[in-house]
């Protein structure tokens, strides 16, 4: 079979539809679909007690135990039919051999009766290609179901809706805060899309690994990669690790308490048993000692003079707080609560030279702007070729002129003119002369034509 010509895969199932060589529809596990996948650590080891027993995965976190009676060969990501009531399903087989056992035990699976369901066949190609039509209408479906329920004034919302092989039922997944009368919905259902309906709530973990999403870590939400099932998650956690009760910083994108709180639980909770528990203050000949904070992981406990400030603080390892509190019960005070062996600790720095510091960019340095009274304006002269000197005179200010012949002070005179200025004073010196002209002329001809006694 070439798989090389495959579409992208199927989100939430994990596998990839093609054609075979002979040109019939086939199908292929598609690993790193979501969370659809397994790691096989115990792959290298063999399998002490060999069973018919097989996991077979669905959509999203659906999956279930089903028996090989035909004592097909199957391996794990082979595509095969099961029973289902009624008709028949495809899925995937995740597990085999031991797994399925240690499975069972750990989720508490029983068979309804004490029988497994079967596994038919491996799916065919006409198997395949009415998968692939009942996947296509998934979508629509999913769309047209939510605009009847809200027509019909339910307070539900409809997630998914995931499709049998045979396209003769579905199963509508949805989140609703209280319990919800569906039974008129279903009518409607079965009326509008012909098939067999299955209501099925989930939480809103489900439905956001459903959706899927990035974290306030960086990474891929958990419930959208690996976590397949969920457990209660209280503030209980967050109080053993010291966690501040921020419901903003402790609560994911679901709107719930964060599954990594579980993560290092048990550890912290080993960790803190090994913790005194101090409801009085030590006492030293010095004074009295308040604990403010303890760091679990590092075995250290943080004390203060003062019982509502943080003053004076002083860090000590739990083996010196068991020894002051021994010497507290017999009415004694110990001399001072670092002990004799006490030796301060310098702390080193992360980094040698200010280049290496991962803070220089917090604090931006102010740049000092230099006071140049006869400096042109920045936007100038940033527009200005470097290399090119101005062809604008510099202006001073405060010089004072000398006095002109005439007696006027030409203290408010710029130093030197533009061109357009000397053309308007020549012009206008050019008419005063003229009129002077004229008017001595006027009266020259005057005198000589006034007559004679």
């Amino acid at each position: 079979m070439d798989y090389s010509k495959y579409d992208k895969p199927e989100v939430g199932r994990g596998c990839t539809f093609g054609v075979n060589e002979v040109g019939e529809p086939s199908a292929k596990e598609a690993r790193g679909c979501f969370r659809l996948h397994e790691e096989p650590w115990l792959e290298e080891y063999p399998d002490n007690f060999p069973t018919d027993i097989f996991e077979v995965r669905f959509k999203n976190t659906r999956r279930s135990f089903y028996q090989n009676v035909n004592n097909l060969q199957l391996e794990v990501g082979d595509i095969v039919a099961v029973e289902a009531s009624p008709g028949h399903d495809i899925g995937i087989i995740s597990l085999s051999g031991d797994m399925v056992a240690r499975q069972m035990k750990r989720l508490g699976f029983n068979p309804q009766n004490g029988e497994f369901k079967k596994i038919y066949r491996k799916a065919r190609p006409y198997d395949i290609e009415k998968w692939q039509e009942a996947i296509a209408l998934e979508h629509e479906t999913m769309i047209r179901s939510r605009q009847i329920a809200a027509d019909m004034g339910l307070d539900m919302k409809i997630g998914d809706v995931e499709y049998q092989g045979d396209k003769i039922k579905a199963i509508f997944y949805y989140i609703a805060d209280g319990r919800v009368d569906f039974r008129e919905l279903i009518k409607v259902f079965a009326e509008q899309f012909h098939i067999r309906i299955e209501m099925k709530q989930i939480g809103a973990r489900q439905e956001a690994g459903r959706i899927g999403g990035i974290g306030a870590c960086g990474r891929e939400l958990c419930c959208a990669s690996w976590v397949s099932s969920f457990s209660s998650v209280t503030t209980g956690a967050a109080r053993v690790q010291d966690l501040s009760l921020n419901p903003l910083k402790l609560a994911g994108q679901c709107s719930k308490l964060k599954c990594c709180l579980t993560y290092e639980y048990d550890v912290y909770a080993d960790a803190r048993r090994s913790m005194p528990r101090l409801r009085e203050p030590l006492q030293a000949i010095d004074g009295e000692y308040f604990l403010v904070k303890s760091d679990i992981l590092a075995h250290t406990m943080t004390f203060s003079t003062s019982k509502e400030s943080m003053s004076n603080l002083v860090t000590i390892p739990v083996s010196r707080v068991r020894e002051i509190l021994a010497v507290n019960r017999n009415g004694g005070k110990v001399e001072s609560i670092l002990g004799e062996d006490y030796e301060p600790q310098v702390e080193e720095p992360t980094y040698r030279t200010e280049e290496d510091s991962i803070t220089r960019f917090d604090k931006a340095k102010k740049r000092k702007k230099k006071k140049n009274r006869g400096a042109r304006p920045q936007e100038e002269q940033g527009n200005e070729p470097k290399g090119e000197k101005s062809e604008k005179p510099e202006k001073s200010e405060n010089v004072q002129k000398p006095k002109s012949h005439n007696g006027n002070n030409d203290q408010n005179k710029p130093k030197e003119q533009g061109g357009e200025n000397r053309q308007s004073n020549s012009e206008g010196g050019e008419e005063n002369r003229n009129q002077r002209r004229n008017r001595h002329n006027r009266h020259h001809n005057r005198h000589n034509n006034k007559p004679k006694e």
